[in-house]
């Protein structure tokens, strides 16, 4: 028997009229073959009445943007005999520079594929197509730039896969007050297999290996923990009352995270304080469109009042500078850290562990929870995991990087400093020039168990 060329799930989603259509669909059951085949039906019907139609697909990235042209629209039209010119161009959108494809129908309907991002959402007065809506980084920011192109008249149909429900698709789905604005349409792998999709479950589900990430994959369950990086029972087993006040800290030896931003985002200062066997954070600075000068100062009074072993700064971009001004103030116990890929999830992996082993103590903050939990584990290109986090009001997990730049500091080898007590005037028997005794006779903050006094030379 010959397969049809829509399974009936996917009929009714083509035959469903609604403007506003959301479906939440498993993975590997013909999401983007269905809506592509929609747009290109619906283009050639509107042709035929003398009507151009306009319709945009916003795709995760330039990679499924062009599949969803190739193995979507183009199949499509070929197979509904429709003639069609293609082509394909650097497109500017506020300063950044992406790929469209495009296809131009004889009677002037135009299919536009591209990456989505905020600046293209608002680039286009179209109908739109957001496809695998739930893992578009930013998801919040392209909503608010799309939304009032289209309630201008357009369509807009969302398909996805869940992932988690700190994004809008979430929403979408499941927001009570929008339930008679939206047609939604929700197929897990079950259903579609009853309908007639030719898959075994129980062969996916083996191989995939993975109970949690089954749920939300292919049974279309909203699981918040599946993409989580940190979860909520691991920064719940981590806050303490105690922690989070400066005044609390005994002078031991602390490591400190510094993530670093030059405008929007948040600029966040971590200290942690070893303290009974355990990471405590004495302290977490942020500041928010603060100049560079007035970020390394708020780092040089954090140098001075803890007995700091190492601090890591981001340097990625802008960090350059300030990164570099910090070792000329402060030496080696200055580490710069560029954020790559694999580095990211070395400084994620750090912190998590020190959750997992209950190391780390952090105070209970709201917005300190939301942020930690805002970062989410997403496949890479690769099939490498990679990390990637909404940015919101509250930043962009700045409080999480800071506190992991801290976490992967303190299981760096420890470097030793000596602490002499002395008093200030007399600072020649470790200073040389008139810069290191500037620098040596800042006081350091009176602790239990030291006397203020002069910081000393590393060893």
């Amino acid at each position: 028997m010959t397969r049809p060329l829509l399974l009936p799930y996917q009929r009714r989603w083509v035959r469903d009229p609604s403007r506003f259509k959301a479906a939440n669909w498993s993975r590997q059951i013909g999401k983007t073959f269905a809506s592509t085949f929609e747009i290109c039906f619906r283009a050639l019907e509107r042709e035929a009445g003398g009507k151009p139609d306009r319709w945009v697909i916003l795709s995760v990235g330039e990679r499924q943007a062009r599949e969803a042209m190739e193995t979507g629209v183009k199949r499509h039209l070929n197979a509904l005999e429709a003639a069609f010119r293609y082509a394909e161009s650097e497109v500017a959108f506020e300063g950044a520079t992406v790929r469209s494809l495009e296809v131009t129908l004889g009677g002037g309907s135009r299919i536009t594929a591209l990456p989505a991002n905020p600046a293209t959402a608002r680039g286009f007065s179209a109908n739109v197509l957001l496809d695998e809506f739930a893992h578009h980084r930013d998801s919040r920011a392209i909503w608010q730039a799309l939304y009032p192109v289209v309630s201008a008249g357009f369509d807009l149909r969302v398909c996805s896969t869940p992932n988690g429900r700190g994004n809008k698709f979430y929403e979408l789905m499941t927001d009570p007050d929008l339930a008679e604005e939206w047609s939604r349409h929700t197929v897990t792998i079950h259903r579609a297999v009853e309908e007639g999709l030719d898959r075994d479950p129980r062969r996916l589900r083996a191989a995939l290996g993975d109970p949690v990430a089954w749920r939300q994959e292919f049974e279309c369950e909203f699981v918040d923990e599946a993409s989580a990086w940190l979860t909520y029972a691991l920064i719940d087993g981590a806050e303490d009352d105690d922690a989070g006040d400066p005044a609390g800290y005994r002078g031991g030896p602390c490591w400190v995270g510094m993530d670093i931003a030059a405008r929007g985002d948040l600029t966040v200062i971590a200290v942690l304080e070893e303290a009974g066997g355990r990471l405590v954070c004495r302290e977490l600075v942020e500041l928010r469109g603060a100049a560079f000068s007035g970020q390394l100062a708020e780092l040089d009074r954090v140098l001075a009042d803890y007995r700091v072993v190492r601090a890591a700064l981001d340097q990625t971009g802008m960090g350059e500078m300030p990164v570099e001004a910090a070792r000329q103030r402060h030496g080696s116990r200055v580490e710069g850290v560029l954020f790559t890929a694999p580095r990211k999830l070395d400084l994620a992996t750090a912190l998590r562990e020190a959750l997992e082993e209950r190391r780390l103590r952090l105070p209970r903050r709201p917005e300190l929870r939301r942020d930690l939990h805002s970062v989410r584990r997403a496949a890479g290109p690769t099939g490498a995991p990679r990390l990637v986090a909404e940015r919101g009001a509250e930043g962009h997990a700045d409080r999480f990087w800071a506190l992991a730049l801290a976490a992967a500091a303190a299981k760096s080898p420890r470097e030793h400093f000596d602490y002499h007590p002395a008093r200030p005037a007399a600072p020649g028997r470790w200073a040389r020039t008139p810069a290191e005794r500037d620098r040596f006779d800042r006081p350091v903050r009176a602790t239990a168990g030291f006397r203020r006094g002069t910081l000393g030379s590393a060893r």
